[in-house]
């Protein structure tokens, strides 16, 4: 199973009054994190929509075990937990690289839709794609 890593640095307008990053970041976070594990599929997202398939969020999740702080230097771990032609679960780890505690972790439910906003089977209309996922998820 591959596990992508992206790092990030905590900015000051991703915090709130006690100086601890907005829970809402964390979703934004897993979107980096997302966007990056993709193009280990040899596909943009932009270039995925351009093939006439979205990923719109169905359910998300997140727990949170401490607060990251401005400044922190963090890494989103994201990997592929399930994957069918319809939908895909990515899950996610929020690590603060200083001390490798892991501050959060978290998931999205996906599932692959056209323009038309209906749902399609990925293995079927874009095998080449969902292959280069299967791959990524053994």
């Amino acid at each position: 199973m591959y596990i992508n890593k992206t790092k990030i640095k905590v900015r000051y307008a991703e915090t709130d009054q006690m100086g601890i990053v907005h829970h809402s970041n964390y979703y934004i976070w897993f979107e980096v994190g997302r966007t990056e594990f993709t193009k280990k599929c040899g596909m943009s997202y932009s270039d995925i929509e351009k093939e006439n398939i979205m990923m719109p969020v169905l359910e998300t999740g997140c727990k949170h075990m401490e607060g990251a702080k401005y400044e922190d230097e963090l890494i989103i771990e994201t990997w592929i937990n399930q994957l069918s032609g319809a939908k895909i679960i990515f899950n996610y780890n929020i690590i603060r690289e200083l001390d490798n505690k892991l501050l959060a972790t978290g998931f999205t439910k996906q599932t692959f839709i056209d323009n038309n906003f209906k749902i399609i089977n990925l293995k079927k209309k874009h095998p080449e794609l969902f292959e280069k996922m299967v791959a990524l998820n053994v």
